[in-house]
């Protein structure tokens, strides 16, 4: 008779050396971080005007107030990343698909596809922590 091991064990080894564990840890880091420091700069303006990457359809349709909905986006990012932080396995989705929200968004702007490049990058970054959370966010 064949002994097999169980992989979900041998694959959820939280050892400090085990590369799966580390990439899990590097993605809950930066997915706690980034969300939350992207949401205070929605107030703060520090490292971008972030309303110039608002649609300007999306604006029409808000009735111009497009700065109050995007500090309305800081606040929905901040609690994200606490999220993420708190829950990664349900978090990591809710960051993963609000990236594709904003790549649509993004894809309605002339210019801005490198942008929303980079965040199709970022949403399977998000997806991928979701997944990996699975196994070690006991």
């Amino acid at each position: 008779m064949e002994t097999t091991m169980d992989n979900t064990s041998a694959i959820a080894s939280t050892d400090a050396s085990s590369p799966a564990y580390q990439a899990y840890q590097i993605l809950h880091f930066g997915f706690t971080v980034a969300p939350i420091l992207a949401g205070l700069d929605k107030f703060l303006h520090l490292l971008t005007n972030w309303d110039q990457y608002l649609a300007p359809s999306v604006n029409r349709m808000l009735g111009g107030n497009g700065h109050v909905f995007m500090q309305a986006v800081g606040i929905i990012e901040i609690v994200a990343g606490i999220g993420v932080f708190i829950k990664p396995k349900i978090f990591g989705y809710v960051v993963g698909l609000w990236l594709l929200g904003i790549i649509v968004n993004l894809l309605l702007i002339p210019g801005y596809f490198d942008i929303a490049l980079r965040d199709l990058g970022l949403s399977l970054g998000a997806f991928a922590l979701a997944r990996l959370s699975a196994v070690y966010d006991r």
